[in-house]
């Protein structure tokens, strides 16, 4: 496996698509990638020599904020936006869809599991005297 700034990617598969195993590099950022250092992207992960794969590393570093960098920065916005009590960053901090999806149906990613509220019925005990159980 290519270890391209510290991710190994798969070798088997296409480096345009094997670049997309980087966190913060998608299709079109990959094929921008591979233009710039003048590859080609039909070229398997395994064939690239180790001018190519540092060729590649390059221009990731330079002009793409990937992995640890990019996860710390949205991490970072999210708690800025809690912070200044955006309805966005109280939307974050309550688990609640963010970008105005409906919540009485189809929430479920965000809300977890169904919380079923139980009916409470009311039993008769000995002596005629009610009790209520929960």
């Amino acid at each position: 496996m290519p270890r391209i700034v510290g991710v190994d990617v798969p070798k088997e598969k296409r480096i345009e698509t094997a670049l997309c195993y980087i966190h913060g590099i998608g299709k079109t950022s990959s094929l921008k990638i591979l233009k710039s250092a003048n590859i080609d992207p039909g070229k398997r992960a395994k064939d690239l020599s180790g001018e190519e794969v540092s060729k590649i590393a390059a221009v990731i570093q330079k002009d793409y904020k990937i992995e640890g960098d990019l996860r710390r920065s949205v991490v970072t916005n999210i708690k800025r936006l809690g912070e200044i009590s955006a309805y966005r960053g109280i939307r974050h901090r309550r688990g609640l869809p963010v970008r105005g999806q409906r919540t009485k149906t189809n929430a479920r990613t965000r809300k977890g599991p169904r919380k079923t509220v139980g009916v409470q019925r009311i039993k008769e005990v000995k002596g005629g005297a009610k009790t209520q159980e929960g």
